[in-house]
């Protein structure tokens, strides 16, 4: 988790504190939502008067999204995620941040109940993706990832920081009789590499390889080095790194695929659990099953990632069912 992560939702839980408060002033006042909650000379605020204004906050409608999400998910599969499994996660938070993790939640605006409620949806939401990806699990499921399958390689990879000694770098392991591993020893900057000279194994589900590297390496042929620099960009932090490549061995493909189902298997569950359209797709269907309805015509487009809406002018006549 970044801190990122935290602030961005800190300020949804802000405002699902707002929410929650003229939801629970609505329901417990002994009148109405014309009842007094702030007063002052010459002036008073009525629960009506604040609900008008913070509805109409994109914040605060973001929120309300996610509290729909969460009681549906909650109604259905809350028996299915512990709070040992949430403690867990918030724990392993907190050791992320040591010492600053109580300032990093306060400046978020999040408490550690808050927090916690937070990690308990991620993973209703994960649980239920995880159900119906193993519905996913059909014979041409299994033939589609076997087809982009490559297995287990070894290589060796010297990590650098500028593209000027990476091409110099690239020379000399060219050269006839060149140690690749000495290079790698003496030039990398893979600390998890260059003292076993580089070399590393793995195939094409492997999530440690960049998409980048592993198709440099799996086009050579065995014993040779990669003819130019592999340029590398990190997704999270953009830093750009520059690789010499050499594929050492390679193991040959069966042509039975069922000789890697299990491998072919954690594969299809991974990238479903990563698809952001297949995510969105299973939250559309639970809240479809939910039947949820938007009865306040500003929050009408809060659920339109899910939803189709029976009319544009009512309000209370949306229901789920599309995808993200």
């Amino acid at each position: 988790m970044t801190k990122k992560s935290i602030l961005g939702t800190g300020i949804a839980l802000i405002a699902t504190a707002v929410i929650s408060s003229v939801a629970t002033l609505s329901v417990t006042s002994s009148t109405n939502t014309d009842t007094d909650i702030i007063t002052m000379k010459g002036d008073t605020i009525t629960v009506s008067e604040f609900y008008d204004v913070v509805k109409n906050n994109g914040s605060a409608q973001q929120v309300l999204l996610e509290q729909v999400i969460a009681s549906v998910f909650e109604t259905k599969y809350g028996s299915d995620v512990t709070d040992k499994e949430v403690q867990e996660a918030y724990d392993e938070s907190a050791a992320q941040y040591g010492d600053n993790f109580a300032t990093a939640l306060a400046s978020a605006g999040m408490t550690e109940e808050s927090y916690k409620s937070q990690i308990r949806t991620n993973k209703l939401v994960e649980y239920a993706v995880a159900q119906a990806a193993e519905k996913e699990l059909t014979d041409d499921a299994y033939k589609a990832a076997y087809d982009a399958y490559t297995p287990e390689v070894t290589a060796q990879i010297i990590k650098l920081a500028d593209e000027e000694t990476a091409n110099d770098v690239l020379e000399k392991a060219k050269a006839d009789g060149a140690d690749f591993a000495a290079l790698a020893k003496e030039n990398s900057t893979d600390s998890a590499t260059k003292e076993d000279g580089g070399t590393i194994t793995f195939d094409s589900t492997s999530t440690e390889v960049s998409s980048q590297l592993q198709e440099a390496i799996f086009a050579l042929e065995a014993g040779k080095v990669a003819e130019s620099v592999v340029t590398v960009i990190d997704p999270s932090t953009y830093a750009t790194s520059y690789y010499v490549v050499k594929l050492n061995e390679k193991t040959e493909k069966s042509e039975n695929w069922e000789d890697y189902k299990d491998i072919l298997k954690e594969a299809i569950l991974t990238q479903k659990k990563s698809d952001a359209s297949f995510i969105t797709g299973v939250v559309a269907d639970e809240l479809q099953a939910a039947n949820v309805k938007v009865k306040d015509e500003v929050f009408q487009s809060i659920l339109s990632q899910y939803i189709t809406s029976d009319s544009s002018s009512t309000s209370d006549s949306s229901t789920a069912s599309s995808e993200e």
